[in-house]
């Protein structure tokens, strides 16, 4: 993170700032009310950014695949990336709104967000160095048609920075069978585009099963990128800084392969395209 302007501790206190003043914000994100649970959400948003910041390096052009509401996006471009965002969720209509709140802190004339399909195909070969996809890989079906096109428009030595759900966790596992069963893809009608799509219905997976898949289609998983996090429950935080907590977790994890396996909930991994 040599060269940040923004810290992302300093990005995370200027975004609960945000929240103090857009309630439309509040019921996707839990920081305006500094419950039990507040540093235990904090903990896993700002190990998320630190390690996207920690693998992007100065002059890359940045394409954030299902950028959501464009946190991620609005904290490259303040520090002064070049980034195109895309998603296909409801909330688009909020990031202008939120736009105007962030241009008080720096230039965002290099950030571009539509609402659009990657499936449509519209992006030109060999446009970014790096792709983003954070909560997206698990939402993008067919999945072997998405990493195709992900592949395609990625630079000969760029890089896919995956943010996810660890699909061997055995906890978020019973949970989402008991929201959603077996059906792991579904067709929804997308208002704006009025047609059909398909979608991941949460299909999250292993590690293994990334692996698989990525390298099937052209790109490798560097396995010194791996990164296991979150863990412990909100009750353990207590009185102790977030950075005491998250060390301990590092020392759990690297303690127990079985734990790190079947218990962390977070999974981070970069897949590079002919080695970067």
């Amino acid at each position: 993170m040599d060269g940040f302007k923004y810290s992302v501790d300093d990005f995370f206190e200027l975004f609960v700032k945000e929240l103090e003043i857009t309630p439309s914000l509040h019921k996707y994100y839990k920081f305006h009310a500094k419950d039990k649970s507040y540093n235990f959400r904090k903990a896993y948003f700002i190990q998320r950014l630190r390690y996207i910041a920690d693998h992007v390096k100065r002059g890359d052009k940045i394409f954030d695949c299902g950028c959501g509401y464009a946190n991620t996006a609005i904290f490259l471009t303040l520090n002064g990336f070049n980034v195109y965002g895309s998603t296909l969720e409801f909330y688009y209509d909020e990031i202008n709104g939120r736009l105007e709140y962030w241009k008080q802190f720096g230039d965002l004339s290099a950030l571009e967000i539509n609402y659009e399909n990657l499936f449509d195909d519209n992006i030109p070969d060999e446009s970014f160095d790096v792709i983003i996809a954070q909560d997206t890989l698990h939402h993008l079906e067919p999945f072997n048609e998405a990493i195709v096109i992900l592949s395609k428009i990625l630079k000969k030595d760029g890089q896919l920075i995956a943010i996810e759900e660890n699909g061997s966790n055995i906890v978020q596992n019973l949970k989402l069978f008991k929201q959603r069963g077996n059906k792991r893809i579904i067709s929804i009608y997308d208002e704006k585009l009025k047609r059909n799509i398909l979608i991941g219905n949460e299909n999250i997976r292993s590690i293994n099963k990334w692996k698989k898949e990525f390298t099937t289609n052209g790109l490798t998983i560097d396995d010194d990128s791996l990164e296991f996090i979150r863990v412990l429950p909100p009750q353990l935080f207590g009185n102790k800084s977030i950075e005491e907590v998250i060390e301990k977790e590092k020392n759990l994890k690297n303690k127990s392969a079985l734990l790190r396996k079947y218990f962390f909930f977070g999974l981070n991994f970069v897949a590079n395209k002919n080695g970067r």
